[in-house]
């Protein structure tokens, strides 16, 4: 019998007298990247350390690859990869150092302790600093690090806490693609608070809004989910205000400049259309027009209300 990867039922946790997560469920049964998305405090981080065996929740159960993490937690264990918001690093250690030190936590034979730390450092673009102390590396290369001892038993499942948090845009975008690489033959538990990020990594998309899973879907279904609400528009004439809303459909202008305005309207798909034809018939001169997407706490808080009224 194949069992999921991962399986959550009803999991909630207290901490002293308020439910920081309350009946998560969630299943996983193929490779690729799930994003868990929330804001901070949302109760992604508590969600994680429970399902990675660091924290014993209050109700529920947590299963990998049908391993029950309460009844055995050490075989379920063995499956997991984990990189925590702060990577557990020894500034002291050189990268080998550190990484056999890592496979020997695992429990790892000797005879596979050497080449499993050769294959994670290939993988994770950190061979040529081997012998150098992880002080001495760059942002970047931590994460990297992070990053190998997270896969260096080879496990089913890795989970990586808000991974690609204080790294710079180009550290960002070397990180998401060896994410991606490692992606290709397991399961990726992808947490972050930022939607973008999300966006760009993940097929599926588990949102978490006060400890209450609130969307769970396909990426796509989520993009579609997210339609625009407003347009960003730029005029060398832009009419006064009124007249705005006076075109059907705009039920709001706001005045960012003389010449940037943004307006408002519900669900209308022709709108930008609409508001082409009418600059051009009144003599409005529209240089740009850019449809916004809603932000992400609209987001949360229209899935919020939608789960509160299903419930």
């Amino acid at each position: 019998m194949n069992h999921p990867i991962v399986k959550i039922e009803r999991l909630s946790h207290k901490y002293s007298t308020s439910w920081a997560i309350r009946d998560i469920n969630m299943e996983i049964d193929r490779s690729g990247i799930v994003g868990l998305l929330g804001s901070n405090g949302a109760g992604k981080s508590t969600t994680m350390n429970i399902l990675c065996g660091c924290l014993n929740q209050t109700e529920g159960s947590v299963s990998i690859g049908g391993i029950d993490m309460r009844k055995d937690p050490e075989a379920a264990k063995r499956l997991i990869g984990f990189l925590p918001q702060n990577a557990p690093l020894y500034m002291d250690l050189t990268v080998d150092e550190y990484l056999v030190y890592c496979a020997n936590l695992r429990k790892m034979s000797k005879a596979e302790i050497r080449p499993a730390v050769e294959v994670a450092k290939e993988r994770c673009g950190i061979a040529h600093f081997s012998g150098r102390l992880i002080r001495n590396l760059s942002g970047g290369y931590r994460q990297r690090v992070g990053i190998a001892q997270a896969i260096i038993h080879r496990p089913k499942l890795v989970v990586l806490d808000e991974p690609t948090n204080g790294l710079d845009p180009n550290q960002i975008i070397e990180v998401r693609a060896l994410i991606k690489e490692i992606a290709a033959d397991r399961v990726v538990i992808f947490s972050s608070h930022i939607l973008t990020e999300v966006q760009m990594l993940c097929k599926e998309i588990k949102m978490i809004d006060n400890g209450r899973i609130v969307f769970a879907d396909t990426m796509d279904a989520f993009n579609n989910y997210m339609e625009p609400h407003s347009v960003l528009t730029y005029m060398d004439n832009p009419p006064s205000q009124e007249e705005f809303l006076r075109v059907p459909g705009i039920n709001r202008a706001d005045f960012l400049t003389e010449k940037q305005v943004r307006l408002y309207f519900s669900g209308d798909p022709e709108i930008t259309e609409r508001l082409i034809a009418t600059s051009v018939s009144q003599g409005w001169r529209l240089r740009e027009i850019t449809l916004d997407k809603s932000s992400l706490d609209e987001i949360f808080a229209q899935l919020s209300g939608q789960n509160g009224r299903k419930n």
